[in-house]
């Protein structure tokens, strides 16, 4: 069975459009879950069989559900993961974490398209525009909401013992720091260029998992 966990964008099978839907959960967890309640979820749907495949933000609640021992599943896939903490020191993660804490210091004042003026080109690579504010606010709004996906401990390490493929689009030195990092202990790092934050979506996913994997 596959389990698989979505990022902060797209949820459930949405999120997954060229994952085969046999034997497999879509997880789709509502913007209001707090960190802990997605650990939590996680757990109750990996069976220790399961291959869990984690995309983005979905792979810090995944890396704390096996670091707090809740899951222990047959093999970890994690695609773009943001698992900042363990990556820390290197410059493009301290880059990104210095912005965003400007970002989020701006939201919490209030000042919500402030912060989309810093997290909109970092994130999804246009300038925030007044124009478009009404149509935005929205996704900004959620994406402020989003648990900061460093400050919770995880180390590499903690999936040691756990067969990990990690795998990147080769377009960011953020996650490829990240996967550099998760490699170093003992992952397997594939870099999938072309579809940016999205390599699930490369046609030579399945079997670069499958290769990986067995």
């Amino acid at each position: 069975m596959r389990v698989y966990i979505h990022g902060a964008g797209r949820t459930g099978r949405d999120a997954w459009p060229n994952a085969s839907p046999d034997d497999a959960l879509f997880a789709e967890f509502d913007s209001a879950l707090s960190l802990d309640a997605r650990v939590d979820e996680i757990a109750i749907l990996t069976l220790p069989a399961a291959v869990v495949i984690a995309h983005s933000a979905g792979a810090v609640p995944t890396a704390l559900a096996v670091s707090r021992r809740k899951m222990s599943p047959r093999a970890l896939v994690l695609v773009e993961p943001a698992l900042y903490d363990v990556a820390r020191g290197a410059p493009a993660i301290e880059r990104h974490i210095e912005r965003m804490t400007v970002a989020r210091r701006r939201a919490d004042a209030g000042d919500l398209f402030g912060f989309w003026e810093i997290v909109r080109p970092m994130m999804f690579g246009a300038a925030a525009e007044r124009d478009a504010w009404d149509a935005e606010h929205e996704r900004a709004s959620r994406f402020a909401a989003i648990d900061l996906p460093w400050g919770h401990g995880i180390a590499a390490r903690a999936l040691t013992g756990i067969p990990t493929l990690v795998v990147t689009g080769a377009w960011n030195d953020e996650y490829e720091a990240i996967g550099a990092a998760l490699a170093d202990a003992g992952a397997t790092h594939v870099a999938l260029a072309g579809y940016g934050h999205r390599p699930q979506d490369h046609p030579d996913f399945e079997e670069t998992v499958r290769n990986a994997l067995g």
